[in-house]
């Protein structure tokens, strides 16, 4: 498996890979508060792999997962108590990071994570943050198991369209 920035070829694969997520939630019920149509959708990946920020994790050819990393904080974040001193642009943050369904259970995420943590240190970063839906259990296991802390909870404006009160802001210090 290879970790890599994004492309402009990989566009239709991310873009599959947001369907087959929402497919799946669809039938087996949501984790995530996240709208097919609204977000994440190919101009999502677009607008990342144009700032150079679009991150994927691929097998022969195909996306298995994909992530933006950052240092954007949405404004949500400057009202959070944040535990560790970094400021704008000091800290890289982890947005939209998607693993196919079909490929759920493999470590994907783990290793998705990792690879932000690496990416961080070698940018010079002083933190990772995010956030998530407290709902999304699955999301706040793999950062708990991976060291990161619940620093707060409160309401974000997702991308700007989606509202959600039940929101978790997490953090990893480098």
């Amino acid at each position: 498996m290879l970790f890599r920035k994004g492309t402009a070829a990989d566009l239709d694969g991310v873009e599959q890979s947001y369907e087959e997520f929402f497919d799946h939630e669809e039938a087996h019920g949501p984790w995530t508060v996240w709208k097919r149509g609204v977000y994440p959708t190919r101009q999502t990946a677009q607008r990342s792999l144009e700032n150079g920020t679009l991150y994927l994790l691929e097998e022969a050819g195909e996306i298995l997962a994909s992530v933006t990393l950052d240092r954007t904080q949405p404004k949500e974040y400057a009202q959070i108590p944040w535990g560790c001193p970094a400021g704008e642009g000091e800290a890289l943050v982890i947005h939209t990071l998607c693993v196919r369904p079909s490929r759920a259970g493999q470590g994907l995420g783990t290793q998705m994570v990792r690879h932000a943590m690496e990416e961080a240190r070698r940018q010079g970063c002083k933190a990772i943050r995010l956030d998530t839906g407290a709902q999304n259990k699955p999301a706040v296991g793999l950062y708990t198991k991976l060291g990161f802390r619940l620093v707060s909870a409160g309401a974000i404006l997702l991308d700007g369209q989606i509202a959600h009160q039940g929101h978790v802001f997490m953090e990893y210090p480098l």
